[in-house]
């Protein structure tokens, strides 16, 4: 049985992993850390656990986590696991980080987007944790950068059609729409209930840290520099996204072409769902599942495509997407612990 431990259980990514973890059948939950909660049992904060999972949280000590653990998640702020995660590393336990902290390959973008980083040395060997497109790094890692809610929904429509030159890259639009659960759980005036309710804004726009986050990744992909234009919104529920893409296709670029692509990309990926035609993604269909759902419509006339992508942000934006990357990385059924059927209503 594998130990795992989550650190930072009790914030809405963290909470989602204990769930997820409490059912998973290869592994053993042995340590949540809290650093607000600590001592309290975390089903006294979060009551629908009760009886599920009443092991108490802690403090950190990272004595502690690489005694009793062998894979340890981070679900903390971003800053906080740079500082933690070396220790454990040298350690010998394996890391999946829902921060930001080992997402980007270049440290220098960012430290341009957050903050200084110290532990540089450690970015060639974390894997960006994209489950379906880096199967085999992943497979082979020690560390991995969860990669942010937004970038999840916006990458696996993507990649498929940038690796095989469909769409011209500098063509790109990205409008996504999320759950306020994506803010997280400290207290803020901006996701108070009278300033949601009633209310679908943009927020952060052309500011917004996931941006450079895509743009390093499709850049790769491309071989060639991509510039994103992304708009995110804020839309009065507590979890979903939902994503439309913009691009120019390629001249001589049809239909089929594209569903030919995206079937060729993910033919054993039971996670993506390719829509059929006239029925486009629905939040609602993937809600507390590891599920993302695509859809396109390619309009006559300006090869124009449009591309759509539902998750739940917190599974596949999150949680779900990083448990599925231990299981690759412990060589584990990738759905191992994921099964959750969707609701139909």
């Amino acid at each position: 049985m594998i130990r795992v431990g989550v650190v930072g259980a009790t914030g809405y990514a963290g909470a989602e992993l204990v769930r997820i973890l409490a059912g998973h059948p290869g592994v053993e939950l042995r340590l949540l850390t809290s650093r607000q909660h600590a001592g309290a049992a975390f089903s006294d904060i979060y009551p629908a656990m009760a009886g599920i999972v009443d092991i108490p949280c802690e403090a950190y000590n990272a004595d502690a986590v690489a005694d009793r653990t062998d894979v340890v998640f981070f679900a903390l702020p971003h800053q906080l696991p740079m500082g933690l995660v070396p220790e454990l590393m040298d350690r010998g336990r394996r890391i999946v980080d829902l921060s930001a902290d080992f997402r980007f390959q270049n440290a220098d973008v960012y430290e341009r987007h957050y903050q200084p980083h110290t532990a540089r040395e450690l970015l060639p060997q974390a894997v960006y944790g994209l489950s379906e497109v880096y199967r085999d790094r992943i497979r082979k890692a020690d560390l991995i950068g969860n990669p942010g809610c937004y970038p999840t929904s916006v990458l696996l429509p993507l990649i498929p059609l940038i690796r095989e030159g469909l769409l011209e890259p500098r063509s790109l639009i990205a409008d996504a729409k999320s759950g306020v659960s994506g803010a997280g759980r400290s207290p803020a005036r901006a996701t108070l209930f009278c300033e949601v309710a009633e209310s679908f804004k943009p927020y952060k726009v052309g500011a917004h840290r996931h941006t450079p986050e895509m743009e390093e990744v499709l850049t790769r992909e491309a071989g060639d520099s991509i510039r994103l234009t992304f708009v995110p919104h804020l839309v009065p529920m507590s979890r979903g996204m939902l994503t439309t893409l913009y691009g120019q296709t390629k001249k001589g670029v049809d239909e089929a072409a594209v569903k030919n692509c995206l079937a060729r990309f993910y033919p054993d990926s039971p996670f993506v769902r390719i829509c059929p035609k006239g029925r486009p993604p629905d939040t609602r269909n993937v809600r507390g599942t590891n599920y993302c759902d695509i859809g396109f419509y390619l309009e006559r006339g300006t090869g124009r495509l449009i591309l759509m992508s539902a998750i739940d942000n917190l599974v596949k934006g999150a949680a779900g997407q990083a448990v599925q990357n231990m299981n690759l990385m412990l060589g584990l059924a990738e759905t191992e612990g994921l099964t959750a059927i969707p609701a139909p209503l």
